[in-house]
């Protein structure tokens, strides 16, 4: 009998004990190639000698001081490798332990600045339906997956919804992607005006939407208008690259590639590589001076803000990737994965879509490619693929609700920044059996 309170109670987990590169090894023995890092953490893989050498390096000198009290090399010298690298503009950040607090500090912050501009009537936060950033109140609220919020409703704080960029079922028949983008921006701006443009706060999105849609970037010009529109009116753009950011995408940064910089960003996951749990919130020189003029605080703290084993950690991690040179492997691998997924279920009768950027890539399960019609949900196909995958020793992360919330499977990909070409060709030639077993079943 176990008496840890797990995700499922009463599912038989098996025991991981061992790490090793792009493998996970259970009690059995048995090797399991880590081809969703977790939920996109494990961006460096298992077991990588140089961090966990940084980590005991670390802890010879001291192992926790509270930011009450001091400030620390390992924090300081973190903020300054992501100041440098950072889209433009972002140049201080709040570090916390993961992405949920990195979204709780972003909303505050944004309020906070409000507040402290003299704009204390901006309080509505936009997102999108479809999207997920965290778990706790506040991200669960402004995120816009029903059933995670379905039972904490009477909880949660007033948030409004946009439509996603969901482009394979959503861009109408004879409609550009860029013309999609535009009546999809228009929607924004409609909301806005709706409220009173003066009463928004921010606009929260994730880059290149994770868990919730199994990896939907966004259209050409989509982010660009986005950003135009929130500047024309003030509102704060808030982007969640928790999942799809430092690096997943080939960038280190997601929104590099769509040509924008947002005002505050939610990091978390390939930071640390999951050596140790930490998360960041970036925010623009705007709103750090305009808190620096006002009040001089932030009012907002936890007790393992800036921990420095969990600095050292992702300090190390993000030098490894990049004297390494891993984002090009990103690239390059991200091209081979694409490419085999589409040899593999271009024609699939099963499957609708194939969609990501970089070693971020998603498949969509549909009962019928013609009219993108998805399984029973009561079939629960994303759960069974997942059996199947472990079974064929893949860890993969599938997810149910993708058409609406309720109905529609999909499966995520994230493998580690260090996968070659014999890793990418396994995980497809798994997953396809895996898939393939589970539409069977």
């Amino acid at each position: 009998m176990t008496h840890v309170l797990h995700r499922q109670i009463g599912k038989d987990y098996p025991f991981a004990v061992c790490g090793e590169g792009v493998h996970i090894y259970d009690a059995t023995g048995k090797q399991y190639i880590d081809a969703s890092g977790g939920a996109a953490v494990s961006c460096l893989g298992h077991g990588h000698r140089e961090v966990i050498d940084a980590m005991k390096a670390q802890l010879d000198k001291i192992e926790f001081a509270h930011t009450s009290f001091f400030t620390t090399p390992a924090l300081e010298e973190l903020a300054d490798e992501l100041a440098a690298h950072a889209p433009a503009g972002l140049d201080h950040t709040f570090f916390v332990s993961g992405g949920s607090e990195a979204i709780e500090a972003a909303i505050k912050l944004a309020r906070q600045s409000a507040v402290e501009s003299g704009q204390p009537q901006r309080r509505h936060l936009i997102a999108r339906r479809q999207s997920y950033h965290g778990i706790t109140f506040g991200a669960l609220a402004i995120g816009g997956r029903p059933s995670a919020k379905r039972d904490f409703s009477p909880l949660l704080i007033e948030t409004h919804h946009v439509s996603p960029v969901y482009e394979y079922r959503d861009r109408h028949a004879g409609e550009t992607p860029e013309a999609y983008g535009e009546r999809l921006a228009q929607e924004l701006e409609a909301k806005i005006n709706e409220l009173g443009g003066d009463n928004v706060l921010a606009f929260i999105a994730e880059t290149v939407v994770g868990a919730t849609l199994g990896a939907a970037p966004p259209v050409p010009g989509y982010f660009k208008r986005v950003r135009q529109i929130c500047d024309q009116y003030g509102v704060l753009l808030i982007l969640d690259e928790v999942m799809c950011g430092m690096g997943r995408t080939g960038t280190l940064h997601a929104c590099e590639q769509d040509g924008v910089a947002p005002d505050l960003m939610a990091i978390a996951k390939g930071l640390g590589g999951g050596f140790m749990p930490i998360g960041a919130l970036m925010l623009s020189a705007k709103i750090f001076n305009i808190i620096a003029k006002g009040s001089g605080a932030f009012q907002h703290s936890h007790t393992y803000t800036g921990h420095p084993l969990a600095c050292a950690a992702a300090l190390a991690v993000q030098r490894i990737i990049r004297r390494d040179n891993l984002l090009a492997n990103v690239r390059t691998q991200g091209a081979r994965l694409s490419r085999r997924l589409q040899e593999r279920f271009g024609n699939h009768p099963f499957v609708g879509d194939v969609r990501g950027r970089g070693l971020f890539q998603g498949v969509e399960i549909v009962a019928d490619r013609g009219t993108k019609e998805p399984f029973d949900p009561a079939r629960k196909l994303h759960a069974r693929i997942k059996q199947e995958a472990m079974a064929r020793g893949l860890m993969v992360y599938p997810m149910g609700g993708t058409k609406d919330g309720k109905s529609g499977d999909h499966v995520l990909m994230a493998p580690p920044f260090i996968s070659d070409n014999d890793t990418i060709d396994q995980i497809v030639e798994r997953l396809g059996e895996a898939i393939d077993t589970a539409i069977g079943s």
